[in-house]
């Protein structure tokens, strides 16, 4: 799965230096020299990451329209790199790393490495994989039902079932992880459900080694795609 990212400069020395880096991380890299040339370009598309050299004129102004427009609020991290003493408040600007002109290879690596594990650390929490497996509910000894599997991410799952089923109770989940010998349990409760047989239901309380079996299936799915 490739990544994508903007770095908005005029400092072409750097700006290799950061495309050679970014390339090694398996992360797209756009270069924008003019503030407001990449706010038109964000306007209407997504970055996962965005870098903004401090000492371009303009980034100021740049940083606080992101801010107040919300555009950079499903683009994580916001790296900023160059003078920093004084020109921006980074927190206030929703900068999550920084580092110095002239740019260290070192401490570049280490950064961007960091910020693309927060990227992939955000993507495979909400990430849903699409299914087709049985999957078994019950509330107590009596009351059990099956039911087909729709998708499931770290959080939960979707199902459907042929006839109705309602219930506060909680729930315990069981299903077969595709390509694994490894049955998943968890308690749960639902969460959602319509009219049309489909059920959204929560996992309240799964084993480590249950969770990190989910973790890992789903990150091979999402890095397959």
């Amino acid at each position: 799965m490739t990544l994508s990212s903007m770095v908005v400069s005029r400092d072409w020395q750097e700006v290799s230096v950061l495309e050679c880096i970014l390339g090694g991380l398996h992360i797209d890299c756009a270069v924008e020299g003019e503030p407001q040339r990449a706010l038109d370009r964000l306007s209407h598309s997504k970055v996962d990451a965005l870098i903004v050299d401090c000492d371009l004129g303009g980034t100021a102004q740049f940083l606080r329209t992101l801010q107040r427009e919300n555009w950079g609020r499903n683009t994580v991290p916001l790296v900023v790199m160059g003078a920093l003493q004084g020109k921006v408040d980074l927190e206030a600007m929703g900068a999550v790393f920084s580092f110095d002109k002239p740019i260290s290879v070192e401490q570049a690596v280490r950064t961007l490495s960091a910020a693309r594990n927060m990227i992939l650390d955000g993507r495979l929490r909400y990430h849903r994989a699409g299914l087709e497996l049985p999957v078994t509910l019950s509330c107590n000894a009596h009351k059990r039902v099956d039911a087909h599997l729709i998708n499931v991410s770290q959080g939960g799952l979707q199902v459907r079932l042929d006839d109705s089923f309602h219930t506060t109770e909680p729930l315990n989940v069981s299903f077969m992880l595709p390509g694994t010998k490894r049955t998943l349990q968890a308690k749960a409760h639902v969460a959602w459900s319509d009219d049309r047989g489909n059920l959204g239901v929560r996992f309240v309380k799964i084993a480590p080694r249950m969770q990190h079996a989910l973790r890992l299936w789903l990150a091979q799915q999402f890095f397959a795609n």
